[in-house]
């Protein structure tokens, strides 16, 4: 008897072999974060790399040449452009694929199964549709796209738009293909499809019930648009903006087979890194590489403090 009491007495107890519950959350947070931690150092490691290759000499060499200079003016006027398409695409497109969603198509046609499943069925091939640029690689984008302009519509498309830019005083501009609206073009097919998601996805996470109230109350769809979901998306507007400006800004393949690498007519900033690239200007496409970091992390950061001024719950320095 003693000695099963000695046993006892000696066999560990659960509080000695378990970690407190603090030490437990520490190691699950710590274990959790390290895949995060590694990438994001894999980031900085990138960038410090760049900065440590490319001297304050390169910068002043690269913006010193009046061709880089035309590409930095031209890419933010560009990517602006295509932004704004993008928003005023993805903003509607978003809002029906949020709105007429699976469950909406079940309730509205609960009593007509053939008709409930021709239309479930018809949203998930446009939902695959909007998201096949996304997964296309980029030079395949470019080549559909210059092919598209060499049919019989695609030409006359781009003698119309000679016509147009001739009668706004831009005779320079001749026609999409090989010029500044080809750019345009090219990163507004891309990035339209990041900022529909994001719309999506925005409108799928407000809750449709306060505007049906609206509308019961006498307001229209478009004010019930306009005044009650629109308020509430003004966040997700300005993350869908900032990721399709960023995205063109981005944008090479597309630029690089549809517009073209002219200088002075066609040069964006990603196509600068690839011409000094391929001219053997290692430090020069560093140099560029950075610049065009340092843009898109500028844009990154300010809209962000836009997005977030004046809300106290989601600032930076709640």
């Amino acid at each position: 008897m003693n000695l099963l009491k000695t046993s006892m007495s000696d066999a560990p107890t659960s509080s000695t072999t378990q970690p407190p519950p603090g030490n437990r959350n520490r190691i699950f947070w710590i274990t959790m974060s390290g895949f995060g931690v590694m990438y994001l150092g894999l980031i900085v490691a990138m960038i410090f790399a760049d900065y440590q290759y490319a001297n304050w000499q390169d910068f002043k060499d690269l913006l010193g040449d009046p061709t880089v200079r035309f590409s930095v003016w031209l890419s933010l006027f560009t990517c602006t452009i295509s932004a704004i398409l993008s928003m005023w695409v993805a903003i509607p497109t978003g809002y029906v694929l949020a709105r007429v969603g699976r469950d909406a198509i079940n309730s509205r046609f609960a009593n007509q199964p053939l008709m409930r499943r021709c239309l479930r069925a018809l949203r998930y091939v446009i939902d695959t549709l909007l998201d096949v640029p996304i997964v296309l690689p980029p030079l395949v984008v470019g080549i559909s796209l210059l092919v598209l302009f060499q049919t019989s519509a695609g030409r006359w498309l781009d003698g119309m738009t000679n016509e147009v830019f001739a009668a706004l005083g831009f005779p320079g501009i001749q026609g999409i293909t090989y010029e500044i609206p080809a750019i345009i073009l090219a990163q507004f097919t891309v990035s339209a499809a990041f900022a529909i998601r994001t719309m999506r996805d925005t409108f799928e996470q407000i809750d449709a019930r306060p505007e049906q109230i609206a509308t019961t109350l006498g307001a229209s769809h478009y004010q019930a648009f306009s005044d009650v979901a629109m308020p509430q998306a003004r966040f997700g507007c300005v993350a869908a903006f900032t990721l399709a400006w960023a995205r063109s800004l981005g944008e090479f393949g597309p630029i690089l087979i549809f517009a073209g690498t002219t200088q002075m007519k066609t040069e964006v900033l990603s196509t600068t890194v690839y011409l000094n690239f391929q001219m053997g200007n290692l430090k020069g496409a560093v140099a560029a590489s950075l610049l065009l970091l340092t843009l898109a992390i500028f844009v990154l950061l300010l809209m962000r403090f836009v997005a977030l001024a004046g809300d106290d719950d989601r600032g930076i320095m709640a």
